[in-house]
């Protein structure tokens, strides 16, 4: 297959996969029926649940067990996201050149293996009943490659579902596609808020009986899961077929394992680097690029923006509700954004929830530059960061969509790949602004960068929308029609010159 190239700046949309693809079997049924729906959600839901809850209690246990430095948890931390970016690509190809079916499988059952056996050592840890100081760097190193492989099969789950399963349910409905991806980002959000929260409620009583808990929920959910999951791919047809046919060779394809260990090194370098010009010459790259930059930003009620809050004088307790304030504003984007992309489609939508995101955080930052009063400039930072959730998430949605509807099905693993590395990479972009600015007065930088990121982000869509529509925003119903008149007037025949001659 030929790389497709990038838009040269024609205003004729690129082919939209969804509505018009020769190759698709339809079944006479517009969208999804509800209890194909239901269960998609069903197994989302659980997938998400018990990766949240995993990643937060993650972080509570080692504070735990390693109460007087930060050292283990940053190596936990830095572990994941390096191996997010590292094989990424490796996991979009399987994604790719897999059965969907075993593909999820794959995810849903190492990931509930490796999320139990973290779940043990975390317990043996936590007891402290047990002389292991000759082998806690060795259980901390292994607990660091178990969350390597967590977090590549949670990536692995999230992108075969959201970008590839869900669009092939939609059954080339439009409509019912941005419905399901409205209520898998709304599943992604609750469980980010009411995730961590119960957990951290439970650790609140005992590290121990959290972590058994833990372990009891991820066991627990892992039949439930794979059997609905596997229940949606045996009712629609079209996920049992091969995204590839039969004829065509795949580009991405990986060296035999009999070939030598330099050969297939040399292999996986040269799918890689295919993997690479393929997204940075797709003509879906400009929306995509610019949604995985978004993701460098210290505005996000994370660690170093909670850290700088607790400085500037506010308390937990505050923290929690703003916390929870911007987290509905998050999930309030997941039905504000179908609405207006059906009113005026996914592009469109996308530079006007971005706009709204830089002029939020345009505002906040300039009060923070100018406010004298600490707690008033950090309050100035706390109510613009929730305002603009919206506009991310809204951003978000019109970005799926659009990735959905041009990236080739048989690419989209590799494509959504490429975009994750990218994501961890601007977010381990982020934590590298606060351990340059370190200090509490220094986090005006921070913050200068993560919206000139933003300003960047909305600038490369901006260009995305000037090719592909000739221009960014409808003008006025008056300058229209001034404009109409005046090309009007340019055509009146010349012979009007001849003749006043």
């Amino acid at each position: 297959m030929s790389l497709p190239s990038r838009d040269s700046g024609s205003d004729a949309p690129a082919r939209p996969l969804l509505q018009h693809d020769p190759d698709r079997e339809t079944s006479g049924v517009a969208g999804p029926q509800p209890a194909i729906t239901r269960r998609i959600y069903i197994s989302h839901f659980l997938s998400t649940w018990n990766s949240r809850v995993f990643e937060f209690g993650a972080i509570l246990y080692l504070a735990y067990i390693f109460p007087d430095t930060l050292l283990p948890m940053s190596i936990y931390a830095l572990a994941r996201g390096v191996a997010a970016i590292l094989f990424a690509p490796a996991v979009g190809h399987y994604i790719d050149t897999g059965n969907r079916l075993a593909v999820v499988r794959f995810s849903i059952v190492v990931q509930r293996v490796v999320v139990a056996a973290s779940c043990a050592v975390f317990w043996v840890l936590a007891r402290g009943d047990l002389d292991l100081r000759a082998f806690t760097p060795w259980l901390l190193v292994l607990l660091a490659l178990l969350a390597c492989v967590e977090k590549l099969c949670s990536v692995m789950n999230m992108i075969a579902v959201e970008k590839d399963w869900v669009v092939v349910v939609a059954q080339g409905d439009d409509l019912a596609l941005r419905a399901l991806n409205a209520q898998m980002r709304r599943i992604d959000l609750t469980c980010k808020l009411v995730g961590p929260l119960i957990i951290g409620l439970v650790d609140g009583l005992s590290t121990e009986i959290a972590i058994l808990a833990n372990f009891g929920m991820n066991m627990a959910s892992v039949l439930i899961e794979y059997y609905a999951i596997a229940r949606v791919y045996q009712a629609v047809p079209d996920l049992q077929q091969p995204k590839q046919s039969s004829g065509e060779t795949d580009p991405n394809a990986e060296p035999s394992p009999r070939a030598s260990p330099l050969r297939r090194v040399a292999g996986g370098m040269r799918s890689f680097l295919h993997q690479l010009r393929f997204y940075f010459c797709h003509r879906a790259l400009l929306p995509s690029f610019a949604g995985a930059l978004l993701y460098f930003t210290v505005l996000a009620f994370g660690g170093q923006m909670v850290t700088y809050l607790l400085s500037a004088g506010y308390n937990s307790m505050l923290i929690s509700i703003a916390r929870t304030v911007s987290v509905a504003f998050e999930i309030s984007a997941t039905w504000i954004a179908p609405t207006v992309m059906r009113r005026i489609g996914p592009i469109r939508s996308g530079i006007w929830f971005v706009s709204w995101q830089m002029c939020c955080l345009a505002a906040a930052m300039s009060a923070f530059w100018t406010l004298d009063s600490r707690i008033w400039a950090a309050s100035s930072l706390v109510a613009g960061t929730m305002l603009s959730r919206v506009g991310l998430w809204g951003f978000d949605l019109s970005v799926q969509v659009i990735v959905q509807e041009e990236v080739e099905a048989a690419y989209r693993g590799s494509f959504s790949s490429v975009e994750a590395a990218w994501q961890n990479v601007f977010e381990l972009c982020s934590y590298a602004t606060t351990i340059i600015f370190s200090r509490p007065d220094q986090f005006h930088w921070p913050v200068s960068i993560s919206c000139i990121a933003v300003m960047v982000a909305g600038g490369m869509y901006a260009g995305f929308v000037r090719m592909r529509r000739g221009h960014l925003f409808h003008p006025p119903h008056c300058i229209a029609m001034l404009d109409k008149r005046a090309q009007e007037y340019e055509r009146v025949p010349s012979s009007r010159t001849a003749a006043s001659a």
